[in-house]
């Protein structure tokens, strides 16, 4: 197991990713304490994971372990996408527009993530999409500690129910959430590592990368670079090709 390890150019860079996303272009899992939560899931039983998510989303819209983002919430955003997906993205927490709509990464960071899943010739409902949090943080502030706790279980959980082959950690706060480990993401990203969904399964490899919302706001050849990389080595990883004029 390898060893954990800024708007003057916005118009001009966002240009740039345009014309590359269309086209021009081992660690251990942290401990879920579910005790707070009903419907934990029985590692020794097959479960359904359309009615284990569904369900983890009910719990999910009336919890309020965390008075601040229940308090200030529109929506919680618990996910979506295949309940038997291959591939999991985890990104950071909802923004703006995804707790006005209740869906994940539906702004500008969730169009970039569409144009990253196309490019590995791949579309929105063949994976799923969540984040560490399922409530916004007021302002967009980052996710506090306390509240990575609270909402652990419930990624956890989905993670467990859907048992993907490849999870993709979309930023630092999913990547150290994920391995436990407090490693900037530029040492831990361009590698798999393992995660562990229980101590009765196997791992499944982990791919960290940069989050769309970082390379909107720094833009730069090597920055899309590096996550393309990082996405071809889950694809190759899956036996996926990209569609033809989507390559790096």
């Amino acid at each position: 197991m390898d060893e954990a390890i800024d708007i003057k150019k916005a118009i001009q860079q966002h240009a740039e990713m345009e014309r590359f996303f269309t086209g021009d272009f081992t660690l251990r899992a942290p401990e879920a304490t579910v005790s707070a939560y009903e419907g934990s899931m029985d590692t020794n039983q097959e479960c359904d994971p359309k009615k284990e998510l569904a369900d983890i989303a009910r719990q999910v819209s009336v919890c309020t372990l965390c008075e601040e983002l229940a308090r200030t919430r529109k929506h919680t955003v618990p996910g979506e996408g295949d309940p038997q997906a291959r591939l999991v993205f985890v990104g950071e927490a909802p923004g703006a527009d995804e707790d006005a709509r209740g869906r994940p990464f539906v702004g500008r960071a969730g169009q970039l993530l569409t144009k990253i899943i196309l490019a590995m010739g791949l579309k929105r409902e063949d994976v799923f999409i969540c984040n560490t949090l399922k409530c916004r943080p007021p302002g967009n502030r980052d996710p506090k500690p306390d509240e990575k706790r609270n909402c652990g279980p419930f990624l956890q959980r989905q993670l467990e129910a859907i048992r993907p082959e490849i999870i993709v950690a979309l930023g630092s706060h999913a990547a150290k959430s994920l391995l436990e480990v407090d490693l900037p993401i530029g040492r831990i990203r361009g590698r798999f590592h393992e995660y562990y969904f229980s101590p009765d399964l196997p791992p499944v490899k982990l791919m960290p990368t940069y989050h769309p919302a970082y390379l909107l706001r720094n833009y730069s050849q090597d920055n899309r670079r590096r996550v393309w990389d990082d996405m071809q080595k889950v694809m190759s990883e899956l036996g996926l090709e990209a569609p033809k004029g989507k390559q790096a």
